[in-house]
């Protein structure tokens, strides 16, 4: 091991060799000598662990790999195939071109985020949005923070810190990456008041638990699972009457938000933001980046008084969005406003694709691909914790159905397609099928979907 270590190059040794300096011509030298000294640091490690000492060649080529990852974003995108509309993983709700233009055209230049036009003044960021979003919804007032969990803890920080928060029990909830409802809540200051049991609540369980403490009264939204069978739950307009007697406001976290009817396009109803309003909750908390269709963030609308306290708060600066968001967000709105949100959101274009469209293009994609495929029936799910238990129908393309293709080769041929130099396509293997889901591929993307099905498929 001890010769190992001596057959080991120095920093100056690999810094002189010419793959390096030509390097050198587009890098800093410091940033040169930082990455070879990591790579000897591995080699180091390496022997150690009873490793012979790598190459020069070697080193060199890892530092050179090193450069390109770094020059290279790890962040690009994809084609998801998936057939899950809202894919978390995959960067949840695509954007539609005006979304895309408005934000491209803001981050551009300098621009009056927080200076009024009229008066020559310090403005706010929430003016170029506020009105739209209580167009849409009836409410008084809105404004638009990071995310909607951000949104729920502006909201249980501002009206609840040190006080009572009264929620059922089958709605202190969980959602995707760690998210919990009571956690939250101590995190904001508020006290979590469970009331009723996982499967039953009563509006007596949220009036028999009201005291002097209390600040609130909550529903979340069940956005990721359901309890079936013997259940009982409070209505929100129970909970706004209940509000309205003992002078308390009612909280609804929507959770992904919508402002269409979902059940026109065969889906399980979805709590819409007007009906929420509507029914007189004091705040509503929902996201722009799911079934709204738009870029991240978390939207609050409700009562002004609510509203105003809010905007005050400290916490409201940390969470609060950027210029490129309020753009885009301000743009996918504006497709709510004008009727056109289903022929304009890429999320409402692929919910209500029909049958028909979406079984030409399987068959396109299948033949492109090659005998191993064929079209079979499907589900398509909408995703980000949207409508749990809710599908479409859907024609998926499968690949190695009957054994045409082994359960190993499967797994190749998906990494295939997610290595695709043109651009990755993500796809979903079940029972050592790989299946594809042109519900969840924007239309325009069919083209290079189909090249690159075919240069795939020519190469098994």
């Amino acid at each position: 091991m001890e010769n190992e270590f001596r057959r080991l190059p120095g920093v100056d040794t690999v810094i002189s060799d010419e793959r390096i300096a030509r390097l050198a011509a587009r890098y800093p030298y410091d940033l040169l000598v930082n990455l070879v000294r990591e790579q000897l640091e591995k080699a180091r490690e390496l022997i150690s662990s009873g490793n012979p000492c790598p190459s020069l060649d070697d080193i060199v080529q890892s530092v050179s790999t090193q450069l390109d990852r770094l020059e290279n974003p790890a962040l690009r995108p994809v084609i998801n195939a998936t057939g899950v509309v809202i894919h978390t993983n995959l960067g949840r709700a695509p954007m539609s071109k005006e979304t895309i233009t408005a934000m491209d055209t803001i981050s551009r230049d300098y621009s009056n985020l927080e200076f009024d036009l009229l008066t020559g003044k310090r403005g706010s960021r929430y003016v170029h949005i506020e009105d739209l979003l209580c167009r849409l919804s009836g409410a008084e007032a809105g404004m638009v923070v990071n995310n909607n969990a951000s949104a729920v803890l502006l909201a249980l920080s501002a009206i609840a810190k040190r006080k009572e928060v009264i929620v059922s029990r089958g709605e202190a909830v969980e959602i995707g990456g760690s998210f919990r409802i009571p956690d939250v809540m101590r995190q904001s200051g508020a006290k979590l008041v469970e009331v009723g049991t996982t499967n039953r609540t009563y509006i007596d369980d949220f009036r028999d638990a009201i005291t002097p403490s209390t600040a609130a009264l909550m529903r979340v939204h069940s956005s990721n699972f359901q309890v079936i069978g013997f259940t009982h739950t409070v209505t929100l307009e129970e909970m706004t009457v209940l509000g309205r007697q003992v002078d308390l406001p009612v909280m609804d976290d929507l959770g992904s938000g919508c402002f269409l009817d979902t059940s026109e396009y065969g889906l399980a109803p979805e709590p819409m933001v007007q009906q929420s309003i509507s029914a007189g909750v004091g705040l509503a908390c929902f996201s722009g980046d799911k079934l709204l269709g738009g870029p991240q963030a978390g939207i609050i609308v409700g009562k002004k008084k609510l509203i105003d306290k809010l905007k005050k708060h400290p916490l409201a600066r940390a969470v609060r969005t950027d210029k490129t968001r309020i753009a885009g967000l301000a743009a996918t709105l504006l497709h709510y406003l004008r009727g056109e949100a289903v022929e304009k959101i890429p999320v409402w274009r692929m919910i209500a694709a029909s049958p028909d469209e979406i079984a030409s293009r399987a068959i396109a994609w299948a033949e492109a691909f090659g005998k191993q495929a064929e079209v079979i029936d499907g589900e398509s799910m909408v995703g980000g914790g949207s409508l749990p238990g809710s599908t479409l129908p859907t024609r998926l393309v499968a690949i190695g159905r009957n054994g045409s293709i082994s359960a190993s080769g499967v797994r190749v041929l998906s990494r295939k397609l997610r290595n695709s130099k043109e651009i990755p396509v993500i796809g979903r293997i079940n029972e050592d099928v790989l299946l594809l889901d042109p519900r969840s591929v924007l239309l325009e993307e069919d083209e290079i979907m189909i090249n690159i099905l075919r240069t795939v498929g020519a190469d098994l």
